[in-house]
């Protein structure tokens, strides 16, 4: 903390520190000894510039460790992996000198064609939300602050500047705050980015709703908000709606702008003292001394990471891991030997070394004595002959036991342009077809930012192992997967569909006109499928094993009103140690709102050698039974049954028991227009409006009645004032059930 309070400095100076002193740093101010401190990339390694700044990674940065991008870390659903790679984070930025990381992404994969998915963990947010917070508390274990972003609704990349997203409050509340809210109450961290975009017509820099009432005074939050570079549209409106730090500097006239509007009576200046010393606290994270990292190290634990990000799609016949009986390798296509591990933008990284897959799958196969044949297959520059390459794939293909493929889109993850297919170019599908005619086994490896279909080829091969981008360590870490020297162990973070038309925000995105409706609501991703009945290729959390895994002896315990524990024993059923994804979800009906099918609401990742069996407990609190009550404004757990699932994946449950909540009495204020279905539902009223009714009845009106029970049905939308004309209630009662419905009890936060 400084030792002289910001608010006591004259305004200008005040003023001063709301702004960056340049690109990466924040201006220092020497009279109440604060220093300067630099902010830098980092999701996923540390992108440190000292010459040409820039934020889309055109310019070189310092050499770091590029590890897993939160793409491949989505799939460990490894809370442990996540922060080994965090605190990893922490300490290179210390080592180079940065004390703020501007990351994790924690925003939700509500399309697969956005084009900075390879930055994001998951289309849900409850896994989302503990990775990155995972990820943010080790991180700021080791000294360094993190920013988590995009803050918030930031899900496309086009038109990103100024494109509207128009979204409901549930949805944004259970959907794409939750992630945020998790890592902000979790960790703290030591600040929030706001996004380029609006938020229905706001800017998320400019937008109070967001950065102080719900972040600040809801979740608590006590430290910076930044804007994401050049995403300040009006300082003095950003400044008053809580955001504290603009970036990067823009020569002095946002401070100016702020100085007029305090002295013209337009801003409190109590917002910029409060901004002030919360960029002043945020200074208390300057590196003292710097403190170097082994670059070996962390890149034997980038290897090690990204083997437990890959997923096993497919394994029929159980080609993999290559066994002692293949005595012939082909290795096909110019990523295994180009290999694609990142994506494009201000998340790339400078590595200290990449390992070759080719290299790596070589190597291995020395040590076991088979040979190994590679055939470029394809060409990434569209220079060559194609189809003497592919002719060449084919003839190695032909003269092996088995075909390793390597397949990817040329340029599919990257900050700035969104995707507009997610195909495969049609050269390498059909490549791997005839390589696959060919082949005694085929085995494909994937290398990709966003999903890709897989309906072009899925049938015609053995195996497909889903390498998303892996770190400058996947190279090594896909070899070992193939040799059995890395057991898969991830699952999937987002649905793979059977078409692009299939996902559920496919007519909504990107918007048109400067806007963008999420119109699928709460039904993202594997909600939506599951909900609707719709076949995917492959689901959310669907991942295989060189191992089986056997699920029993289930049980859920409650553990107060609305709270519960899953508990389950898992047994390694297989000849091989691995790890297996315990995946809990709920599902209910009750309530006034549509429920997802079914919601991820705990999960587990644990190692068990083979025969070794481990009862694990999964708490469930209240929001994992609750929804987001727009009407109350407030979370709500609806009274009624729920089903407390483990999941296999969110498609296949595999043991499953049922709960009955006491819920929250939910009864909301009655008024003259208010439906009838609304008053005779109401816990309190509606007892008391029916006898009033019964009462003012004579007994062949009764009778009559009863012989038409469902005329209730009929009139439910009808407002009670309309109601009124048909019914014997003096206005006298309505006014007391009106004032009673007020006094109803309401439940509590959840």
């Amino acid at each position: 903390m400084p030792r002289t309070d910001p608010a006591d400095l004259p305004l200008e100076r005040k003023a001063a520190l709301l702004s960056g002193r340049d690109f990466w740093s924040t201006e220092p101010v020497d009279e109440a000894d604060v220093p300067s401190i630099v902010l830098s990339d980092g999701p996923h390694g540390i992108r440190l510039q000292k010459g040409e700044a820039d934020h889309m990674g055109v310019h070189a940065s310092l050499p770091a460790t590029c590890f897993p991008p939160a793409v491949a870390i989505g799939s460990s659903w490894d809370v442990e992996a996540a922060a080994r790679l965090g605190a990893a984070i922490g300490r290179e930025a210390r080592a180079l000198g940065v004390d703020v990381v501007l990351g994790p992404g924690v925003n939700i994969k509500r399309s697969p064609l956005c084009g900075r998915n390879f930055e994001y963990y998951s289309e849900d947010p409850l896994l989302s939300g503990v990775l990155a917070a995972a990820h943010v508390d080790a991180l700021q274990g080791e000294g360094p602050g993190a920013s988590v972003k995009h803050f918030a609704a930031n899900d496309q990349e086009t038109d990103r500047m100024r494109v509207s997203a128009d979204v409901d409050e549930r949805t944004l509340r259970e959907i794409h705050l939750s992630a945020f809210e998790r890592v902000v109450t979790d960790a703290r961290p030591a600040t929030v980015m706001s996004s380029y975009n609006r938020i229905n017509g706001v800017p998320a820099s400019q937008n109070r709703w967001l950065l102080t009432e719900v972040l600040r005074e809801e979740w608590g939050f006590g430290g910076a908000v930044v804007s994401d570079w050049g995403g300040v549209y009006d300082r003095v409106a950003a400044l008053a709606a809580g955001l504290d730090l603009q970036m990067p500097g823009d020569g002095g006239d946002g401070d100016a702008a702020v100085v007029r509007a305090v002295r013209s009576g337009e801003l409190d200046e109590a917002a910029v003292d409060a901004s002030a010393r919360r960029v002043a606290d945020l200074t208390g994270r300057r590196a003292r001394e710097k403190r170097a990292f082994d670059t070996d190290a962390h890149h034997v634990l980038a290897r090690e990471l990204a083997a437990s990000c890959a997923v096993l799609l497919k394994n029929d016949g159980a080609v993999l891991p290559i066994g002692a009986d293949v005595r012939r390798i082909a290795v096909i296509g110019e990523f295994a030997a180009v290999p694609r591990y990142q994506g494009s933008g201000s998340s790339h990284i400078n590595p200290t070394r990449v390992d070759v897959p080719l290299e790596a799958i070589e190597a291995l196969a020395a040590d076991r004595g088979q040979d190994v044949t590679y055939a470029r297959g394809f060409a990434l520059d569209g220079d060559g002959d194609g189809t003497g390459l592919r002719q060449e794939a084919v003839r190695a293909a032909g003269e092996s036991d088995i075909a390793v493929v390597f397949l990817g889109p040329v340029k599919d993850a990257s900050e700035g342009f969104d995707r507009a297919d997610i195909d495969l170019p049609a050269e390498q599908v059909g490549l791997v077809r005839a390589v696959a005619a060919a082949a005694p086994r085929t085995a494909v490896v994937l290398s990709n930012g966003g999903v890709v279909s897989l309906e072009g080829f899925h049938d015609d091969v053995d195996a497909i192992l889903e390498g998303w981008l892996l770190g400058q360590a996947g190279g090594g870490a896909v070899a070992d997967l193939l040799f059995g020297v890395a057991v898969p162990s991830g699952r999937l973070a987002e649905t793979i569909p059977l078409r692009l038309q299939d996902t559920p925000s496919h007519l909504n995105f990107p918007g048109e006109q400067g806007h963008v409706r999420y119109g699928e609501g709460v039904m993202v991703g594997y909600r939506y499928y599951e909900t609707a009945d719709r076949a995917v290729r492959y689901p959310f959390g669907h991942g295989l094993s060189y191992t089986t895994f056997a699920t029993g002896d289930m049980d859920v315990a409650m553990t107060g009103e609305d709270t519960a524990t899953a508990t389950v024993t898992v047994t390694n059923t297989g000849e091989r140690a691995g790890g297996h994804v315990v995946q809990v979800y709920v599902a209910t009906t009750a309530g006034p709102v549509r429920r997802p099918a079914r919601e991820l609401r705990a999960f587990t990742k644990v190692f068990l050698e083979p025969g070794e069996s481990r009862t694990v407990e999964l708490p469930l609190d209240r929001r994992a039974f609750a929804y987001y009550d727009v009407e109350l404004g407030r979370w709500a757990v609806a009274p009624g049954d729920y089903t407390v699932q483990i999941g296999e994946n969110a498609a296949r449950v595999v043991a499953e028991r049922t709960i009955a909540l006491a819920g929250d009495t939910v009864a909301t204020s009655l008024s003259l227009d208010s439906p009838v279905a609304e008053w005779f539902g109401h816990p309190v009223v509606g007892p008391v409006l029916t006898r009033s009714i019964g009462e003012g009845m004579t007994d062949e009106q009764r009778r009559e009645s009863e012989k038409h029970a469902d005329m209730l049905d009929m009139v439910a939308s009808l407002p009670m004032r309309q109601f009124l004309a048909f019914v014997s209630v003096s206005a006298a009662d309505i006014e007391a059930m009106i004032e009673l419905s007020e006094q109803a009890p309401t439940p509590a936060p959840a």
